[in-house]
């Protein structure tokens, strides 16, 4: 069994700052973590690994050099392997260009292995784009079946059996391999690094794969092959705060209430 999780590299949104001139994120000095969901996909890769020790963990990221970090933490975990796909022309890529980056990268690694990868794994979204788009899309460019909001994982048969989060509850779907599956908040956390996975992720030298070894389209790449165009980002404006009414008699705050109403010229 052959699996490969995509994960992402994302600035910490508690602490994300929005320039008031230019409107851009201002990413100096902000912390840079795992994407959220993509913990909750690579658990539920190791899980399969756990289950079958044959199992093998591929993890790819597309990002800056900076993403090594995302990649080492989850070879601490358990990955088997690590990739990075970075390069200049990648850079300013919406969902559709990043989808299909990572879809032509997949399939370069199981030509590179002369073996498939039975199950691709993402997480439902990343948190600093919100789009849920990436694994959908990956499913679409490579024609493969696709289950999202999973939340657990298991092998049946040859089928992925999949729990999968709906708005009333939740519905178990079986699914031909190979497949796609975006997973969602799952019921557990991923798992902490040992001592010995730390000291093999910080002994591991991550290849770094540019589009001179992917060989893409330049067309289909980055700023280029992005259909979508943020027009404006801004930060709301903050309200000024509010007055709070206090007392034991309900009927003389409400009194008081109309009154301020009334002298605002609200009512």
């Amino acid at each position: 069994m052959n699996v490969v999780v995509c994960v992402k590299q994302v600035p910490d949104t508690t602490e994300i700052k929005i320039d008031p001139v230019t409107n851009t994120l201002m990413r100096e000095g902000v912390p840079s973590i795992l994407n959220t969901f993509d913990t909750y996909a690579l658990e539920a890769a190791l899980r399969l690994k756990d289950a079958d020790k044959s199992t093998k963990v591929t993890v790819i990221s597309m990002g800056l050099p900076k993403a090594k970090d995302v990649l080492k933490e989850a070879l601490s975990v358990g990955a088997d392997e690590a990739f990075l796909v970075s390069d200049r022309p990648f850079g300013g890529a919406d969902t559709l260009a990043t989808s299909y980056t990572l879809t032509r990268t997949i399939q370069f690694l199981e030509e590179r292995k002369g073996e498939k990868f039975d199950i691709i794994f993402c997480g439902k979204q990343a948190i600093d784009g919100d789009t849920a788009q990436v694994g959908p899309e990956v499913a679409e460019h490579m024609g493969y079946a696709q289950v999202t909001y999973a939340t657990e994982v298991e092998l049946e048969n040859g089928k992925a059996i999949v729990r999968k989060d709906t708005d009333d509850g939740y519905c178990v779907l079986a699914a031909q391999l190979p497949c796609v599956i975006s997973v969602t908040k799952a019921p557990y956390e991923l798992r902490f690094a040992t001592i010995k996975g730390k000291l093999k992720a910080n002994r591991t030298e991550i290849e770094t794969l540019t589009n001179e070894v992917l060989q893409i389209e330049p067309d289909r790449i980055g700023l280029k092959g992005s259909p979508t165009k943020v027009k404006k980002s801004f930060t709301p404006e903050l309200k000024k705060a509010g007055i709070v009414l206090s007392g034991d008699d309900p009927g003389a705050m409400g009194t008081k209430l109309v009154g301020m109403l009334r002298d605002a010229k609200v009512l």
